[in-house]
């Protein structure tokens, strides 16, 4: 073999130098190439093997989850299917006790049913008798024109206005009775719940009834100041006058002067200025209108303070010093002797108390009543009545119209629009019709008496009328031979309206109407 390769040429042995490079290059590649493809194959068994266990994990992962998935699924299931089985209970004991309802409904039906039956028969049966006892009727009018017409001699229109009258005259009787009971029935039920409200309110406020009495004389100490007061040719007299508006009476009278004017607070004023003339002792014109005016303007002071305090004791606000001072000019004005402001403080809190117990606005109720009267304060410088001379003043000062209405209606001058109105008049008439509250002239009083008993006497039937208890009652005395019980009870509501429409009196006027049978015999 050395001798084969030491006859190769050299130039041949790059050649073969190239090939078996060439040759060792290819087993190497290939044995690189198996290796490579060994390792290939080892990763590829290995990753294989890692996706097999991780397709188990998966497997393992996506059975679990598929297990508490249905675990979770049926206990929800089983709490929706005891859920809508309670909701199945409810509704099955909900039905039973439908069911329990229809059945006494049902046997409430039956017998409502029956009763109708029965009720029906009843008012079958009654409807026969009605209408036998109509044949009967009609037999008997029958019997009764064919009797009036052979007796009298009557021709069918006499029969027939016969007949009219005593038809008349049933149903007089019969709406006499109406009367009687619907009248007694609302008298009971009204009388019940007024007597409550107006004891409740009189009960809670007491006030004194004393009657106040403003007496306009002065007091002189001797009869020269009485010359003094008249002064030479009466001109201290004569400015005492002008500057105050009265008349001074200066008579025969030992020890006094009297002061006349309409208005109470210029008397006030008067009867004041002469008292400090008399103490100071310098009575001449020009000191005369000078403690005048210092007079007015204490008095006017004085008003408005007692305005203030009848405000403050009603707790009303909001009134101007104007209508304050009206208020107080009341105290020097009297009515049948009771003091006017007294009277609007009192008629104020039974207001009050009134309207509380119905439940409406006590306030409200409480400033009406004070201002109800004030009108009184002006009625001898304007004209008209005073409920309407107030409701106009009033006006002025922006007062609500319920107010004005109260007001202006308190007397009945114009239509209560609201509920307040007919508490004020209610309790104005309280108030007026208390025992030693107001007074009245002699002459008047008669007067009062005589025409009640006049209106009581001028119905048919009345034998005799009396007015008692001062007036405050009316007894009445009728013929039971021409007036039965139940057109006695029409003749008294006849007697009561005409008192109310003709008559004008404080308070209220019971009427009484009695009608007794006598029977009298002799034993001989």
């Amino acid at each position: 073999m050395n001798t084969i390769i030491m006859e190769i040429p050299p130039s041949v042995w790059p050649i073969i130098a190239f090939i078996l490079g060439i040759c060792l290059t290819a087993v190497i590649v290939q044995i690189i190439a198996r290796a490579r493809a060994k390792t290939f194959e080892h990763d590829l068994q290995r990753q294989i093997d890692g996706a097999k266990k991780e397709a188990e994990n998966i497997i393992k992962s996506a059975q679990i989850d598929a297990a508490s998935e249905a675990i979770k699924k049926k206990e929800k299931f089983t709490v929706e299917v005891n859920k809508i089985r309670g909701e199945l209970h409810e509704t099955e004991m909900r039905l039973s006790k439908r069911e329990d309802v229809l059945d006494r409904q049902a046997e409430a039906i039956q017998q409502r049913e029956k009763a109708a039956k029965k009720e029906e028969q009843e008012v079958e049966r009654r409807l026969h008798n009605v209408g036998l006892k109509e044949k009967q009727l009609s037999v008997l009018l029958a019997q009764q024109k064919n009797q009036l017409l052979k007796i009298t001699a009557m021709g069918i229109g006499e029969a027939k206005e016969l007949l009219l009258k005593r038809l008349e005259d049933e149903c007089e009787h019969e709406m006499s009775a109406l009367i009687q009971r619907k009248v007694e029935e609302t008298t009971e039920a009204a009388d019940e719940k007024s007597r409550e409200i107006i004891n409740a309110a009189i009960q809670r406020y007491a006030a004194e009834q004393t009657c106040e009495v403003t007496v306009s004389t002065v007091d002189v100490p001797s009869d020269d100041m009485k010359g003094r007061i008249i002064g030479r040719e009466g001109r201290n007299i004569r400015a005492f006058e002008k500057a105050t508006g009265v008349d001074v009476i200066v008579d025969d009278t030992p020890g006094i002067i009297i002061v006349s004017g309409f208005s109470p607070v210029r008397r006030e004023v008067a009867r004041l200025s002469m008292e400090r003339l008399i103490q100071d002792g310098r009575i001449h014109p020009s000191r005369i209108e000078e403690l005048v005016a210092q007079t007015k303007k204490d008095v006017n002071h004085k008003v408005l303070q007692i305005g203030k305090d009848a405000a403050v004791e009603t707790n009303v606000r909001g009134l101007s010093n104007k209508v304050l001072s009206l208020i107080g000019a009341l105290s020097y004005r009297t009515s049948y002797g009771q003091n006017v402001l007294r009277h609007s403080v009192e008629v104020a809190f039974l207001s009050q108390v009134m309207a509380d117990e119905l439940g409406l606005d006590g306030s409200i109720a409480r400033r009406a009543g004070l201002l109800h009267d004030i009108g009184k304060a002006i009625d001898h410088e304007v004209e008209g009545k005073h409920p309407t001379i107030g409701a106009n003043y009033l006006k002025r000062f922006n007062e609500s119209p319920i107010v004005l209405n109260a007001v202006a209606g308190h007397h009945g001058d114009v239509p209560a629009d609201n509920p307040y109105t007919p508490l004020v008049a209610s309790a104005d008439a309280i108030s007026a019709s208390r025992p030693g509250a107001r007074r009245e002239t002699l002459e008047r009083y008669i007067k009062r008496l005589e025409q009640l008993e006049e209106i009581a006497s001028s119905f048919k039937g009345v034998e005799n009328a009396y007015a008692i208890q001062a007036g405050r009652e009316i007894r009445v005395i009728v013929s039971a031979d021409d007036v039965d019980d139940e057109a006695a009870m029409k003749i008294a509501r006849d007697i009561a309206n005409k008192v109310e429409n003709e008559m004008t009196y404080p308070g209220e006027i019971q009427v009484t109407l009695l009608r007794e049978v006598r029977c009298v015999e002799y034993a001989k």
